[in-house]
């Protein structure tokens, strides 16, 4: 985090408009700015024509970061870290589907992979105080003991707190959010007005592979049945890792009179549960590897009356009653229910805006 004072910060740049507008405003307040890329790409898979974080259009949005970078004076380096993105966020988000549950990348690579720039970048010889990104989400040492609090951006509609969730303390005390109090249109005017408007008129990346995610999975079709809570056979599917809980269409049945959608994976068994909206709806579920973020992490048993987030996508739930377990881990009681709970995803706890903390839904 910069308290005060004009200092040299790594920008991690996509080739995008957030992360280049954050060098930017960081360069106009004063600070002395360098650039970095992660390459991940290395032609290992067949990848597809949307744009997203990982596929081949990778060398164009890095090349886009350089140009940037050359034309402001900006230093700029690529790293490799294609090795370090297949073992720690493709082979276990490839793992838990397998198993059955539905894992996120961002919430892997965050802490692992983008948030690890800093320390790839030192070791490449480069020098510099603090580490900046483009993601909407602010911070601040306002937590107890001066711990840092991660906190939700301004703009609710643009906030990737969640995705941030797994940071450390240490990652933390040494990135800086410049977009964390902007708007998005902000963002984008800004490019406008500095002479990048091909920058600007760049769509959102919204997807974490430009290709078919199966190819990743990379496993061979396993047919099975699809069946209602009773266990009775309504379908069949070529494997369950291809839905997931809370899904509607695309999963295999119809004529069945009512909406179906999937309230359960059985890995074990190949099967896939569905049934009608209602019983996807849970009234509690239990956080595993919890990592606290904005407060000390709770003694086992204390209680937090809180807000959660269940996916990336909405509003925090209020509400919410949180009990910390033995062994890292959390129960999360709502009574109003909450549809579509899929072990794998992340459950993170807010209270207002700051990031109590999360962990994997068991």
């Amino acid at each position: 985090m910069v308290d005060s004072g004009a200092v040299k910060i790594l920008v991690g740049m996509s080739g995008g408009v957030d992360s280049t507008v954050a060098a930017l405003l960081l360069r106009e307040a004063g600070h002395e700015v360098l650039g970095a890329t992660m390459m991940l790409w290395d032609g290992r898979y067949r990848g597809g024509p949307r744009d997203a974080c990982f596929g081949p259009g990778e060398a164009e949005d890095a090349a886009a970061a350089e140009a940037f970078c050359a034309r402001f004076g900006i230093p700029y380096v690529r790293l490799d870290r294609a090795a370090l993105y297949e073992s720690a966020v493709i082979a276990p988000w490839r793992r838990a589907f397998l198993e059955g549950r539905t894992p996120n990348p961002c919430v892997l690579c965050n802490p692992l992979l983008k948030f690890t720039i800093p320390d790839a970048a030192r070791a490449a010889g480069l020098s510099f105080d603090a580490f900046a990104t483009g993601h909407y989400a602010r911070a601040d040492r306002a937590g107890p003991g001066g711990r840092v609090r991660l906190l939700r951006a301004a703009e609710a509609a643009r906030d990737q707190s969640y995705f941030l969730h797994r940071l450390s303390q240490e990652q933390l005390a040494g990135v800086v959010f410049p977009l964390g109090g902007m708007r998005k249109t902000d963002v984008r005017a800004y490019a406008r007005e500095h002479g990048l408007a091909d920058v600007a008129a760049k769509p959102d990346s919204q997807d974490f592979y430009s290709g078919d995610t199966a190819e990743l999975v990379g496993a061979e079709d396993r047919p099975g049945d699809i069946v209602d809570e009773a266990g009775h056979v309504l379908g069949h599917h070529t494997g369950h890792w291809k839905v997931t809980v809370g899904q509607r269409k695309g999963v295999g049945v119809s004529g069945t009179g009512e909406p179906l959608y999937v309230v359960a994976i059985d890995a074990c068994r190949n099967r896939v549960v569905v049934g009608p909206k209602p019983a996807t709806v849970r009234r509690e579920l239990v956080a595993e590897s919890v990592n606290w973020v904005s407060i000390p992490p709770p003694e086992p048993g204390a209680t937090l009356d809180c807000a959660i987030k269940i996916r990336s996508t909405g509003e925090p739930v209020p509400g919410v009653r949180a009990t910390v377990l033995p062994g890292g881990a959390f129960r999360a009681e709502f009574p109003a229910g909450i549809a579509g709970v899929a072990p794998g995803q992340s459950a993170v706890l807010y209270d207002g805006d700051a990031v109590l903390g999360g962990g994997f839904i068991r």
